[in-house]
C-alpha cells in the first residue's frame, strides 16, 4: 500500500479517506494552514522512467497551477518539478518524461493558504505509440504556428529528448519559445481599459509628484505622426509633465499650424521655432531650454509613448528618490502601426553600452545633469543620445542608474520613417566611436575603440607591460586524444607568451596517457601535477591555483580547442580591468554551434547558456551574441580570472559544490563583491562538453547534482530568480531570449 504523509502540519485533515491503488491517490476535503501545502506520496516502487501523464482531479477556489516536484534521490527542487494545466473547473494535466526512477513524490496544491478538495492523483505512463503521438503533434503545431522557431528549436529539443533530462510538453504552441509579441502583450502588458485606473491611483497617492520635461526637436514630420506623437504625451495617466518642442526650422507649410494648435489647446505644451536649421543636436537643445522639470525625458518627433509611461517613470523616482539616470525596455511601430520588435533590456550594463546604444527610448536623465553636460553635443549626430548618455554616466555612479522592464516607447523605425538616427550609418558609427573613446579616455582607460561585429564597438584594452604570467589549469583524466587536441592549440595557435600549462592528472590509468604525460612533460612551461580520488572539479582547481606562479588564472577543460590565436590576450586584457572579475569566452560546438556566450541565472533550472545552438555568425537577441557586455556568470570550461580575485571569495566551493554550478558560484560571489564578470565574442574556442566526464544527468550522478541544486537555491535564490542582466519578460525555459510565457519547464 502507498503512503501519503502531510509536511509540517501545513495540511489540516478535516476529513480524510486516502485509497492507493498502483500509482493512482484519493482523498478529500483537506484545508492548507498558514503556509503552501505540500503532501507526500510514497509509491510501493519506485516510478519507472520515461513518458508519464499526471492526471489531478482537485477542487480548489483560487486560480492557480498545482505543482509535482520528484525525488530521484537526492531531495526535492525546483530544477525536478513542473505545474500542471487546468483542464475544465477541476482536472488538471501534464505530460512529463521521468530522467531516473522516482522515489517520492510532492504535490503543492496551491502557493498559498486555502482550502481544497482533493479527489484523485495519478501518474500513468504513456505507451510508445501515445508517446511519439504526443511528440509529433506538439511538433506539427510549432511548425505551423512559427516554422522559423521551429527550425531553430529543433536541435534544442532532439537533443534534449536523446539526453537524461526532465522534461514537460508544452499544452500549446502559445507558450515557451513560441509566444508571439501579440500573445505576450495581450497577457503581460500595460491594458488601458484594464489597468488605468490601478495606474492612477498609484500615482494620486504619491506624496511628491516631479514635473517631467518631454523634450521633442520637430522637423518637416509627417502631420499625421506628429500628431499621434503629441497626443501619446497629452494622454499621459501621470499629469504632471510639460512638452517643449522646438522646430528646426521645418519646411513643410503643416508643420507649424499644427504645432500652434497644440499649443494654444494645452498650457503644458512650449514651442520654440528656430530660424535656422541646426540638426537634432542644437534643435534638442533649444527644446531643452524651454523645460523648468526636474526631469527631461527625450521624445522623438514621429514616435508614441503609451499612456502609463511617464507614470511608471514617477512611480520607479519616488521609490528611488537617487537615481539620476531611468531607462525602459522598448519596441517599435511598423508602417501599419503594429508593434514589433520589443527589446527587453538588462539592468544597468556599461560594458554593453560601450558596444551600442542599447539604452535608446525610453532615457530620462535629472535634469541638473542633462545641463551639467551641456546636452547635446553638434557634430556626433547619428550618436547624439549614445553620446550624452555616456558623459552623464561619467558624472554618476551605476547604483543611481534604473531600469524599468516595461515597454515605455514605441519608436518608428523602417526606412523613411524621418528619424534622424537611421540615416548616414558610416556617420553615426564614427561619432559612436569617437563617444566611446571620449568616455574611456575621461576614466583614464587605456583602450581603443575599433569596428566590431555588426557595426557595434569593439573596446580593446591594453595589456600591462610586462603582460602578466597566466596558468592555465587543465583538469584530465586519460583521453589523450582530447588533451593533445587541447595542449597543441595553446602551444602552437596562441599568440600569447607568458604562461604556464598546469595538467591536473586525475588518476589517468591508461599507457598512452603515461607516455603523453612524459613528452609533453619535457617543456620548461608544462607542470603535470596529480590529484588522487573522485572527481571534484572545484578541489581539483582550487588546488592547482594555490600552486599556479601565475598573476592571472585561466580556468580551461581539456575538452577544449582553440580557434583563433588572440583568445587569451583578449581575455587576459578584460581580466586584469581593477573592475573586472571573471571573463568567459565564445564557445562552440564541433559543429560550429553555440554551446556557450555567457550564463543566464535561473533558465531552465538553476542556470542556462545564452545563445546554446545558435548560429555564431549571427546577432542574437539585439546583438547580444556578439558584443562584449557584463553578464552573471560565464562556465569555467574556459574562464580567466586575476588569482588574487580568486581567492579573495574564496576560489570554488569544493565541499557543496564539488561538479556542477560552481563556476555560477564563484561569479555570483565575485558580483557580490562588486566585481563585474565580461563575456566576449572575441574569443573563441571549441568545447566538446564533458566529453571525458560524462553529464550530471546520468544516473550515478543524481543525488550529487540534486544537492548541487539545493545548495544553489539555498545560497543564491532571490538572484537565480531575478537575473539583472537578462528580462523578466523573457523566457526562463529556454535559452534563446524568447518571450516569457509564464509556462513550466517545457519542450
Amino acid at each position: 500500500m502507498a503512503q501519503i504523509e502531510f509536511l509540517d502540519e501545513s495540511v489540516s485533515r478535516e476529513f480524510v479517506n486516502v485509497r492507493a491503488t498502483g500509482e493512482t491517490f484519493e482523498t478529500l476535503d483537506l484545508k492548507a494552514l498558514n503556509k503552501v501545502p505540500q503532501i507526500i506520496f510514497k509509491p510501493e516502487s519506485a516510478l519507472p522512467t520515461g513518458w508519464h501523464r499526471i492526471e489531478l482531479e482537485m477542487e480548489i477556489a483560487s486560480e492557480i497551477r498545482p505543482q509535482v516536484f520528484f525525488d530521484f534521490g537526492g531531495g526535492f527542487n525546483e530544477v525536478f518539478s513542473t505545474r500542471l494545466k487546468r483542464q475544465g473547473s477541476s482536472r488538471f494535466l501534464a505530460d512529463i518524461k521521468l530522467p531516473f526512477p522516482a522515489t517520492i513524490v510532492r504535490l503543492d496544491p496551491a502557493n498559498t493558504a486555502c482550502s481544497f478538495k482533493l479527489n484523485s492523483f495519478r501518474m500513468r505512463r504513456l505507451s510508445a505509440p501515445e508517446v511519439a503521438l504526443a511528440l509529433g503533434w506538439q511538433g506539427l503545431r510549432v511548425l505551423r504556428h512559427d516554422p522559423r522557431g521551429f527550425i531553430r528549436r529543433l536541435p534544442t529539443f532532439l537533443d534534449a529528448l536523446r539526453r537524461p533530462y526532465f522534461l514537460q510538453l508544452r499544452e500549446n504552441v502559445q507558450t515557451g519559445g513560441a509566444v508571439t509579441y501579440a500573445d505576450w502583450i495581450k497577457r503581460h502588458d500595460f491594458d488601458p481599459t484594464r489597468d488605468t485606473e490601478a495606474v492612477a491611483a498609484a500615482v494620486a497617492a504619491l506624496d511628491e509628484k516631479p514635473l517631467i520635461s518631454v523634450v521633442m526637436p520637430v522637423y518637416n514630420t509627417p502631420a499625421k505622426l506628429l500628431e499621434e506623437a503629441i497626443a501619446s504625451v497629452v494622454g499621459q495617466i501621470y499629469p504632471n509633465w510639460e512638452l517643449c518642442i522646438a522646430d528646426d526650422c521645418s519646411t513643410e507649410p503643416h508643420v507649424r499650424p499644427v504645432l500652434e494648435r497644440w499649443l494654444k489647446n494645452d498650457r503644458r505644451i512650449k514651442v520654440v521655432f528656430r530660424e535656422e536649421n541646426g540638426h537634432i543636436s542644437l534643435s534638442t537643445n533649444s527644446a531643452a531650454e524651454l523645460a523648468t522639470g526636474d526631469w527631461i525625458a527625450l521624445m522623438d518627433h514621429d514616435d508614441v509613448m503609451p499612456a502609463n509611461a511617464l507614470a511608471e517613470v514617477a512611480l520607479a523616482i519616488s521609490d528611488h528618490p537617487f537615481v539620476d539616470f531611468v531607462y525602459s525596455d522598448e519596441d517599435k511601430l511598423d508602417p501599419d502601426g503594429r508593434r514589433v520588435g520589443p527589446h527587453f533590456k538588462p539592468d544597468w550594463n556599461e560594458e554593453m553600452f560601450l558596444a551600442h546604444n542599447y539604452i535608446n527610448h525610453l532615457a530620462v536623465y535629472r535634469a541638473s545633469l542633462f545641463r551639467e553636460v551641456g546636452g547635446l553635443r553638434a557634430g556626433f549626430e547619428g550618436s547624439q543620445d549614445h553620446d550624452l548618455g555616456l558623459r552623464i554616466v561619467a558624472r554618476t555612479s551605476p547604483d543611481r542608474i534604473l531600469h524599468i522592464p516595461k515597454v515605455l516607447y514605441h519608436w518608428r523605425a523602417y526606412e523613411g520613417s524621418g528619424s534622424y538616427s537611421d540615416k548616414a550609418l558610416r556617420k553615426a558609427i564614427s561619432a559612436r566611436q569617437r563617444a566611446v573613446q571620449e568616455y574611456l579616455s575621461s576614466k583614464g582607460t587605456l583602450a581603443r575603440v575599433a569596428e566590431g561585429y555588426f557595426g557595434r564597438n569593439r573596446i580593446i584594452y591594453d595589456l600591462p607591460n610586462p603582460a602578466p604570467k597566466v596558468s592555465i589549469i587543465i583538469p584530465t583524466r586519460d583521453r589523450v586524444d582530447l588533451l593533445k587536441r587541447c595542449v597543441s592549440g595553446i602551444l602552437y595557435n596562441t599568440d600569447y607568451q607568458n604562461f604556464e600549462i598546469i595538467i591536473m592528472d586525475n588518476d589517468s590509468a591508461l599507457p598512452e596517457t603515461e607516455e603523453f604525460f612524459r613528452n609533453i612533460g619535457k617543456n620548461s612551461n608544462i607542470r603535470i601535477l596529480s590529484f588522487s580520488g573522485e572527481f571534484n572539479f572545484s578541489a581539483i582547481n582550487n588546488t592547482a591555483a594555490e600552486l599556479a606562479t601565475g598573476e592571472v588564472l585561466c580556468f580551461l577543460n581539456n575538452d577544449t580547442g582553440v580557434k583563433h590565436p588572440d583568445w587569451l590576450r583578449e581575455m587576459v586584457s578584460l581580466a586584469v580591468q581593477k573592475q573586472n572579475g571573471a571573463v568567459g569566452a565564445k564557445l562552440l560546438y564541433e559543429d560550429g554551434r553555440v554551446q556557450h556566450a555567457g550564463v543566464i541565472c535561473g533558465i531552465t533550472g538553476v542556470a542556462g547558456h545564452a545563445f546554446r545552438f545558435f548560429d555564431p555568425n549571427a546577432e542574437g537577441y539585439h546583438a547580444r551574441l556578439n558584443v562584449t557586455h557584463q553578464i552573471t556568470a560565464v562556465t569555467a570550461a574556459c574562464m580567466v580570472v586575476e588569482k588574487h580575485k580568486f581567492f579573495e571569495v574564496g576560489g570554488f566551493d569544493q565541499e557543496r559544490l564539488k561538479v556542477a554550478f560552481n563556476d555560477v558560484d564563484l561569479c555570483l560571489k565575485l558580483d557580490s563583491c562588486g566585481y563585474r564578470n565580461i563575456y566576449t565574442p572575441y574569443a573563441e574556442l571549441y568545447h566538446f562538453e564533458s566529453a571525458s566526464r560524462g553529464s550530471d544527468h546520468a544516473a550515478e550522478h543524481i543525488a550529487r547534482f540534486s544537492s548541487e541544486i539545493s545548495h544553489m537555491e539555498m545560497v543564491w535564490g532571490s538572484k537565480l530568480k531575478n537575473d539583472r542582466f537578462y528580462n523578466v519578460n523573457l523566457t526562463r525555459t529556454a535559452e534563446d531570449f524568447s518571450l516569457r510565457s509564464d509556462s513550466a519547464r517545457e519542450v
